[in-house]
């Protein structure tokens, strides 16, 4: 247990790590400020005193990792010519679709503050699946201009088609569906071989 007073380095992440392993472990109904902060070995009152309650926790930690995905899809379009069309797209949907538990993205959709905050977040700008689909978009029309897709290949449409598609996956939760990533390769494939079909 960290000493009171005494600043705890990444705490965010920190606490972020805790509540998915609670959740993973627990499920939601486990899912209060002082199972985080035990989690995480802070003291009870950490989580109030960073955050404004636990709806705008849980906000964050969707941001977060929407963040994150969002970052390693913004190094998508360098990718262009390297590797395989079909490897770089796979490996980007594959990254949002893990980037949160279906428990953490089911808790979020439930709670309506938390719900709300995210909306409102990614409506004013954070990170998320507006800023992924425009990587995707960038790197497929660098495809194009390296000749790998089809000159008349609607870059924006394939891109909007794949990140909806995951942004989808992602929301309903895997429950008893089959393998959603299996369903991403499929799609992948589906999309660059109508590209490639038109060359």
């Amino acid at each position: 247990m960290s000493p009171r007073g005494v600043a705890i380095p990444d705490l965010r992440e920190r606490l972020f790590d805790a509540a998915e392993r609670v959740l993973a472990r627990e499920g939601p109904a486990a899912l209060t400020s002082r199972a985080v902060t035990g989690e995480a070995g802070c003291a009870k009152g950490v989580l109030h005193t960073h955050f404004d309650g636990l709806d705008a926790f849980i906000a964050e930690l969707v941001l977060d990792r929407f963040a994150r995905t969002a970052q390693k899809a913004a190094g998508l379009p360098g990718r262009a010519g390297s590797s395989t069309v079909p490897a770089n797209l796979t490996a980007v949907a594959l990254a949002l679709l893990e980037s949160l538990d279906p428990t953490v993205v089911g808790l979020a959709m439930t709670r309506a503050d938390a719900s709300l905050r995210i909306r409102t977040a990614l409506a004013d700008g954070a990170p998320g699946f507006a800023a992924i689909e425009e990587s995707v978009t960038a790197y497929l029309d660098a495809e194009v201009r390296l000749g790998r897709l089809a000159a008349a290949t609607d870059g924006a449409a394939v891109a909007l088609a794949l990140v909806g598609t995951v942004h989808h996956l992602l929301m309903t939760g895997w429950g008893e569906a089959p393998d959603p990533r299996e369903r991403v390769e499929r799609l992948v494939a589906l999309l660059v071989g109508t590209a490639t079909a038109q060359a």
